[in-house]
């Protein structure tokens, strides 16, 4: 995997913002009215400040502020940041209720993941998902944690349909509360063992809160690429199992290498 691009110490204090635009030195971007609002009245910045933004496609960029009649557009000036190649890291998981899938949005962008993609299985507790404020929150995220790529966002499959359309060289690691694993990061490490240091395409499986039907474990269980994980001695609620899965698989499988 290639390293995460890390973001120069005096640019840290800079407002970042997403856009989707082109961005080359000498480029203008016009504001929408929510960005607008965020530096104009928000951070109170004025014509001439500078802001750093991104588009995950062309790098991060230095821009300034200027008012363009009644709102602002911003003036590119230059690359601070090439684009990185994201981690091929798919994040599958159970719904969950607002504020929590709001977080656990949010702390899987930190980590790294290129897919989001709820999964609806039988202890399931929600079953509709807002993909919009998904967005929303992985766009916040990446602004706030100099990220300069957003994940994929799909809509909700079931687990019949998620172990169907899986690629069969994709590895699959799925947290189990019930799962005999004394030591997550000694399995891990196998696995990687195995592959010689060849770069993995990666996926990781939190299930609901009421864990598995036995049916799905035994589906899971049958799946030839399936690395199959317990997270340690407490029981997570699955917000924190995102955090603490994924961060497991970056620290042995992924880019924190």
């Amino acid at each position: 995997m290639s390293p995460v691009a890390s973001i120069p110490r005096g640019q840290c204090r800079a407002p970042r913002l997403y856009v989707d635009a082109a961005l080359h030195e000498g480029a203008s971007v016009l504001l929408n009215v929510s960005q607008a609002h965020y530096l104009g009245t928000v951070l109170r910045l004025k014509a001439g400040d500078s802001v750093l933004v991104f588009n995950c496609r062309d790098g991060e960029w230095r821009s300034t502020l200027r008012r363009e009649k009644r709102s602002f557009a911003l003036a590119i000036v230059e690359r601070t940041r090439p684009q990185p190649r994201a981690l091929n890291l798919h994040y599958l998981f159970a719904p969950l209720k607002h504020a929590r899938l709001d977080y656990m949005t949010q702390k899987a962008v930190e980590m790294g993941a290129s897919r989001l993609q709820p999964v609806l299985m039988r202890h399931s507790q929600v079953a509709r998902v807002n993909l919009e404020r998904m967005r929303a929150n992985t766009i916040e995220a990446a602004e706030q944690c100099g990220i300069l790529t957003l994940p994929d966002i799909r809509a909700p499959l079931s687990l019949e349909q998620m172990i169907a359309e899986l690629e069969p060289k994709r590895l699959l690691v799925f947290c189990d509360e019930t799962a005999d694993v004394n030591d997550p990061i000694a399995a891990l490490a196998q696995t990687r063992n195995t592959r010689h240091g060849h770069a993995l395409s990666l996926a990781v499986l939190v299930g609901p809160e009421g864990g598995f039907a036995q049916d799905e474990r035994a589906a899971l269980l049958k799946l030839p690429n399936a690395v199959r994980l317990a997270l340690g001695p407490r029981l997570l609620r699955a917000d924190t199992a995102a955090v603490a899965a994924l961060a497991l698989v970056g620290a042995v499988l992924g880019d924190w290498r």
